[in-house]
C-alpha cells in the first residue's frame, strides 16, 4: 500500500514537471513562430517563399520538431487532467489512451514537418 502511494505521488510529480516544462518550451516556440511569421509578412514573403526557406536549412525543421514534441507531451497531460476532474476517469486505460493520443500528435506533427521541409 505504501509503495503504491509513493509510486502514485512520484508519477504525479513527474506529470507536473513534464506539463510545466513542455509549457515553457511551447511558450518559447510560439513566440519564435509568431515573430517569424510577422517578419515574413512584413517583408512580403509568400507561403511558397516561407516553405522554400524551410528546405534551405535543417534549423527550421528541427525547431518545428521540438515544437511538435512539446505539444505531444503537453496536450495529453492537460487532457488527462480534464478527463480526471470532469469525468472522474482514472486508471491504466485512460493513461494508455492518452499515450496513444500523444503518439498520434507526434506522428501527425512530424509528418507535417517532413512534408513542409521535404
Amino acid at each position: 500500500m505504501r509503495e503504491t502511494i509513493a509510486t502514485n505521488a512520484r508519477a504525479a510529480a513527474w506529470r507536473f514537471v513534464l506539463q510545466r516544462g513542455s509549457a515553457a518550451v511551447l511558450a518559447l516556440c510560439v513566440v519564435v513562430h509568431v515573430a517569424t511569421m510577422i517578419y515574413a509578412v512584413r517583408h512580403g514573403l509568400t507561403a511558397d517563399a516561407i516553405v522554400a526557406r524551410m528546405h534551405a536549412t535543417a534549423a527550421w525543421p528541427t525547431f518545428y520538431l521540438v515544437f511538435v514534441a512539446a505539444a505531444a507531451v503537453h496536450a495529453p497531460l492537460g487532457v488527462r487532467t480534464v478527463v480526471d476532474e470532469w469525468l472522474g476517469l482514472r486508471g491504466r486505460a485512460v493513461d494508455a489512451a492518452l499515450v496513444c493520443f500523444a503518439f498520434l500528435l507526434l506522428g501527425a506533427g512530424s509528418y507535417a514537418v517532413h512534408v513542409l521541409a521535404g
